[in-house]
């Protein structure tokens, strides 16, 4: 089974995982837009990166996982519109190739790995922990953001194949 875990929003990344390994993780890519040159998650990137990883596999046996986010309480409207648009960029580009999309509630993922209500750095040191061999590109604290994209694409992983 090849594995797309996908943390959205600006500032996310996305894990290719197949049989189990990881075989790359992404910063999301994004791209700056208008006067203000906010930055916002690039589509067309982020369609180029997917194609290039899954060129040689049936697309029977992809599945994507994206953390299934909403509101947060004390969030701004415009953060709120920003990430919403990122959310929507990433099932239009996976519905448009014909990927299924699955979803996972961020306290879905953590319970399994017993991460609630820890540090946001405690999903970074729990991926080196279960994948040493990937320590070196979790190095920075900044890579928390990969990490959980590795944890949401283990975390699909390992319950998908128990429901099979």
């Amino acid at each position: 089974m090849f594995v797309i875990g996908i943390d959205p929003g600006i500032s996310g990344s996305i894990c290719f995982f197949e049989d189990g390994k990881i075989l790359d993780v992404v910063e999301m890519p994004t791209m700056t837009e208008g006067k203000k040159n906010k930055r916002q998650v690039n589509g067309s990137q982020i369609y180029n990166e997917i194609t290039k990883k899954i060129k040689h596999i049936d697309k029977k046996d992809i599945k994507v996982i994206v953390e299934q986010v909403s509101a947060m309480p004390g969030q701004g409207v415009t953060s709120m519109f920003n990430f919403g648009q990122s959310f929507g960029i990433l099932k239009g580009i996976c519905s448009a190739m014909q990927l299924p999309i699955y979803f996972v509630r961020p306290a879905k993922w953590k319970k399994y790995y017993n991460l609630i209500n820890s540090e946001k750095d405690a999903s970074r040191t729990k991926a080196i922990e279960i994948f040493p061999y990937f320590s070196s590109n979790l190095a920075k604290k900044k890579d928390s953001n990969k990490a959980d994209a590795i944890l949401i694409s283990c975390y699909f992983y390992e319950t998908f194949r128990q429901e099979e």
